[in-house]
């Protein structure tokens, strides 16, 4: 089984995995497009998180977990990224990016749109203001968002939209 990781899961996946690589998949984009009820916010004061919405393509990294752990990983994944059931639980084809062409089925959590959390795409303000305030269960939103730009560089992943409002919250690169 292959996870594929576009945010947190990218610098804290927090399942067991025997392979990790730089992955593409296509048809889909990396947007801070859903309001976070629990890991980084509330229902009364909502913080923006990542998901995975039509159109485009996105980098991120694919984790192989080795069959023994697939149940215990589908387990932990279902409570970390569903505790609201804002995501769909797909497979889909994701292009390894190590060299060895390979594309994998991989999980993928993508955006509900028809879920009462999906936000669309908001205005700049806006994601800045939700995301400065927000707290959940997992901490600051802020440290959320700050955490993944990072890793994104590391990567050397560009996301101008996820640039311009680190600019916005004063992290600037």
């Amino acid at each position: 089984m292959w996870v594929f990781g576009y945010g947190s899961l990218m610098w804290r996946p927090g399942f067991v995995h025997v392979e990790e690589a730089p992955a593409r998949l296509n048809g889909l984009h990396r947007s801070l497009c859903v309001l976070s009820h629990v890991h980084r916010g509330t229902p009364e004061a909502p913080g923006l998180v990542l998901g995975l919405d039509r159109g485009g393509s996105c980098r991120g990294l694919a984790f192989r977990v080795p069959r023994e752990e697939e149940e215990n990983t589908l387990a932990y994944l279902r409570a970390r990224e569903q505790p609201t059931m804002v995501y769909k639980e797909v497979r889909r084809k994701v292009l390894l990016l190590d060299g060895s062409r390979r594309a994998v089925r991989a999980l993928c959590y993508v955006v509900d749109r028809a879920h009462g959390q999906y936000a669309g795409v908001l205005p700049m303000e806006t994601q800045i203001e939700l995301v400065r305030r927000s707290r959940g269960q997992s901490g600051p939103n802020a440290e959320y968002v700050l955490s993944t730009i990072a890793h994104l560089r590391q990567m050397e992943i560009h996301d101008p939209s996820l640039e311009r409002l680190s600019m916005g919250l004063g992290a600037g690169s």
